[in-house]
């Protein structure tokens, strides 16, 4: 990597640690009216995380979006800081100790995969195994005496005294399937049948694959009551589908075939048609009054988007405690409380670039399988932030996922670091010019000297 621009990543990430550390000593000082005890600990902490990173980047991936990382450190210290907002707050279960170990283990998996894995489209070559330890991870849960149902959902596994979620990681080891097998097969998905109007549908020998992956998420929906998962599942592949084969009648069998399920499967269970009625009438009292899967929860993070604003009530001085689980499905609308809708636009923002950075590797990438691995892994990672966002805003029915890199939660946390290495190994390779380019490059600088 050229010395400019290492200089010019090290300087936006130390720009992102001083934002964050800003926003916790406003924290402290609306709160308590001092500088909090902690913060020079959070701070040194935070910064030798994302140091550590820094230099395992530089060494390993010295060609990779030199974005991606300052973004990300600034999501995840903001997500920091709003949890010790909450833990000051006194909700039960915030902790920002506990998060900001969680984001340390996250940076130490990220550096392994990068170290590990020196060229992605290995990957390719573990296409199957992937899909079938994807698809395990994502069933675990329904295995007795492992599964744990927590909050009304059936998505959790006890491993002794800790929690995870599958569902997070069989999301990472799923796309790199689908990208696998979409290379191999795009050309006989991409064949037309019939048309119908002014579109081309698939010929019906080829609904296979995309049925399958159907059936799978209204199994997730049903059997898991795991609404998130199963959207993002589908809506990952059926993308993916589109960007492999450029075909629009893909896209319109999905969203078909998922709301035509969803629709059938809220009319046959009783708790998937609960989670529909609440949506679409989250006022009335039978729902807002009932103590487990109704509308408070929703109701309350509505009442906190309100009561911030266009400029929001200001870091510590709202009531993100009225919001249930606000550290976890809920952050959105604690940080939409104290910084208003002008915070949550900035947010939105920063996502959208990281996004917009994965797209681009995908756009530069040189082959087939790293065209559609980045962008399936861009598209899951704004995908969940929209079901998120739709869903504590009442745009579509809440699906209990967490908000990337800021809600508090390991298993989440954990997984959206290795997309990000993931992210970062193919940024480096569509990055890197020639060798002979390097070599010419190298000659250069010792002229000039």
């Amino acid at each position: 990597m050229p010395a400019k621009r290492r200089a010019a990543q090290l300087f936006m990430l130390a720009g992102a640690v001083a934002i964050v550390m800003g926003a916790y000593a406003n924290v402290g000082l609306a709160v308590d009216g001092a500088i909090p005890a902690g913060m020079l600990t959070y701070g040194l902490s935070l910064g030798g995380i994302m140091l550590a990173a820094y230099l395992v980047l530089a060494k390993f991936a010295p060609w990779a979006d030199p974005l991606i990382l300052p973004l990300v450190t600034l999501v995840n210290g903001l997500g920091l800081v709003m949890i010790y907002r909450l833990e000051l707050a006194k909700q039960e279960g915030a902790s920002a100790t506990n998060q900001i170990i969680m984001t340390g283990v996250g940076v130490v998996l990220f550096t392994v995969t990068l170290i590990v894995l020196r060229d992605h489209r290995a990957l390719q070559r573990l296409t199957y195994t992937a899909g079938l330890v994807g698809l395990v991870l994502l069933i675990s849960p329904l295995t007795p005496g492992l599964g744990k149902t927590i909050n009304g959902a059936r998505i959790w596994i006890g491993v002794g005294g800790f929690s995870i979620q599958p569902a997070e990681f069989a999301k990472l080891a799923l796309v790199i399937f689908f990208a696998g097998y979409l290379v191999a097969k795009r050309d006989v998905l991409a064949l037309a049948g019939r048309r119908l109007l002014f579109i081309d549908l698939p010929r019906a020998r080829d609904l296979g694959p995309i049925l399958i992956t159907w059936a799978v998420a209204i199994g997730v929906l049903v059997m898991q009551r795991d609404l998130g998962s199963s959207l993002l599942l589908f809506g990952g592949f059926v993308v993916m589908l589109y960007i492999a084969t450029q075909r629009t009648s893909w896209v319109l069998i999905g969203v078909l075939l998922f709301v035509g399920g969803a629709y059938i499967a809220g009319q046959l269970f009783s708790h998937v048609g609960d989670r529909f009625d609440v949506w679409l009438d989250p006022a009335n009292p039978v729902y807002y009054e009932r103590p487990f899967g109704g509308s408070y929860q929703l109701m309350q993070g509505l009442f906190g988007l309100s009561a911030g604003g266009i400029l929001g009530t200001g870091l510590g001085q709202g009531h993100p405690k009225e919001i249930p689980l606000a550290f976890s499905d809920f952050i959105f609308t604690a940080v939409g409380e104290e910084l208003g809708l002008t915070g949550l636009m900035a947010l939105l923002l920063i996502y959208a670039l990281i996004v917009e950075r994965g797209l681009r590797t995908s756009i530069a990438a040189r082959d087939p399988f790293s065209k559609l691995l980045a962008g399936g892994l861009s598209f899951i990672l704004a995908w969940q932030i929209f079901i998120i966002v739709g869903g504590v805003t009442g745009l579509i029915p809440l699906t209990g996922l967490v908000t990337p890199f800021m809600s508090q939660g390991g298993s989440a946390l954990l997984a959206n670091w290795i997309l990000i290495a993931l992210l970062v190994r193919m940024s480096d390779a569509a990055r890197r010019p020639p060798p002979q380019a390097i070599q010419d490059e190298g000659l250069t600088q010792v002229f000039q000297r």
